[in-house]
């Protein structure tokens, strides 16, 4: 057969039985290997949709722009799209993408906008902020907005489901996949619930996340929200694409195990696949040892390729300098908090106090800076450099409210974070960073833990 162009070879990606990985469990493992799309990941499927349904809707003309937010994968499947359509792309990224990610994008002929990822996404240098103003700002464009167009889930329902329903002859029992924009969790999810009630999906989140708390709890905590090293999947928003009642239950992964378990995936079963494949498998067999049965058949969706990971994941210096390989040269957030022994009480102060009560309360403890709270929620931070700047100029501020002149709140980063991750959040206008243990306890992390961490 002889396509037309290559974005009609999208879809019809084979399923792989995995033999060696999952070898106690009980039931079948089986997975859906997303890198025979022509650009590498599952998102070609959605990108294309996306595009013909904003043709059809009279939004994209003749000689337009693609703009989206994206990491990579998105991207690369918009570009390929447009490539055979003849359109322009522009997209922007977070700075914590892979370089591969970027290259592979311009090598396609796209502009890539590198924004910083440690920022609220309504903040107008967050990548989805500069997606929307380029899109305003340039005639004949579009923005797909692939978290809130419902063309995403669409895409998935009408070909990555009937597949997974075809190529198991109706027999799968169990679906897992990574969310991020909720696509091909929710659209496949959905298309698989409506043959058989029964099927029971699985959600694979990271730490870092909002999802699994709020698919348990329905609420948005914010403190749940953290930088964290895996890529494609997880979110601090929630994207309309993500339907909560299609999804039977989330499980988390660690940065760790995740490319711990894709560098197994590649080596054990000859899977090349990306970090998010080794997350989505990882979880799934945490899954599997405890629910999966001798008859059940569980299919994995495994999103992209290897390559967009070859200065990380497959990067054996890479891995050992973030921890995640047995040779570790830095410690961890967990590692600093356990070696004080439950000696790190930490200091706060109200959002209602006046400046003096927090002066006095640095001065008693001796500590250069503190969490500012307010209904048991971080909402700034006040450190002796800034105070003592600010009461020079202003003498009278001692009788003010904290909250009138505190700074932004402290970052909260993973228990899990590794020296090198923590140093590189630490900087003049981030003194200090939060992190909750296993018992939501906070702790604080100072560059003066950073410095005798290094040097012990």
């Amino acid at each position: 057969m002889i396509y037309n162009s290559i974005i009609e070879t999208i879809g019809n990606t084979p399923i792989v039985r995995l033999n060696k990985i999952p070898k106690e469990i009980a039931g079948a493992v089986l997975a859906k290997v997303e890198y025979f799309n022509p650009g590498n990941s599952t998102k070609d499927r959605m990108a294309l949709k996306m595009i013909e349904d904003a043709e059809k809707a009279g939004l994209l003309k003749p000689g337009g722009t693609i703009i989206e937010g994206t990491s990579g994968n998105t991207g690369m499947g918009l570009a390929l799209t447009a490539v055979a359509k003849g359109y322009k792309c522009i997209f922007t990224m977070a700075d914590k993408q892979s370089q591969e990610k970027i290259n592979i994008l311009r090598a396609v002929g796209a502009e890539v906008i590198v924004c910083p990822t440690n920022v609220e996404p309504e903040d107008p240098r967050s990548y989805y902020s500069v997606a929307r103003k380029l899109n305003k700002d340039i005639p004949n464009s579009i923005y797909p907005n692939q978290y809130d167009n419902p063309s995403n889930a669409k895409a998935h329902y009408e070909t990555t489901g009937p597949e997974i329903w075809r190529q198991t002859g109706g027999k799968i029992t169990h679906y897992v996949a990574t969310v991020g924009t909720g696509g091909s969790m929710c659209g496949t999810s959905k298309y698989l619930k409506e043959q058989n009630p029964a099927i029971k999906s699985i959600g694979i989140d990271t730490y870092g996340s909002v999802f699994k708390k709020y698919k348990e709890t329905g609420v948005f905590d914010k403190n749940e929200i953290y930088p964290y090293l895996t890529e494609g999947f997880g979110e601090d928003i929630l994207p309309k694409n993500v339907d909560f009642d299609v999804i039977d239950q989330f499980i988390k992964v660690t940065d760790k195990d995740g490319a711990i378990m894709a560098r197994r995936l590649s080596r054990e079963e000859g899977i090349f696949g990306g970090w998010s494949c080794g997350s989505a498998l990882h979880g799934a067999l945490e899954y599997a040892r405890e629910y999966l049965k001798k008859n059940d058949m569980m299919v994995v969706l495994l999103p992209d390729h290897g390559t967009r990971y070859l200065s990380k994941v497959y990067n054996d210096m890479w891995m050992k300098d973030h921890g995640f390989l047995e040779e570790r040269t830095y410690g961890t957030a967990r590692e600093i908090i356990a070696k004080r022994n439950g000696k790190d009480s930490l200091f706060t102060v109200s959002k209602s106090s006046t400046i003096g009560e927090a002066i006095k309360i640095l001065n008693r403890e001796g500590v250069d800076q503190m969490p500012v709270t307010e209904a048991n929620e971080f909402v700034g931070s006040v450190t002796t450099t800034s105070l003592i700047e600010k009461i020079i100029y202003d003498p009278t501020l001692k009788d003010k409210s904290v909250g009138e002149i505190m700074d932004k709140p402290m970052q909260v980063v993973a228990l899990d974070s590794t020296l090198d991750v923590l140093s590189s959040l630490l900087n003049r206008n981030n003194r200090a960073l939060l992190v909750r243990d296993e018992q939501e306890r906070a702790h604080i992390i100072t560059q003066h833990d950073i410095l005798r961490a290094i040097t012990a």
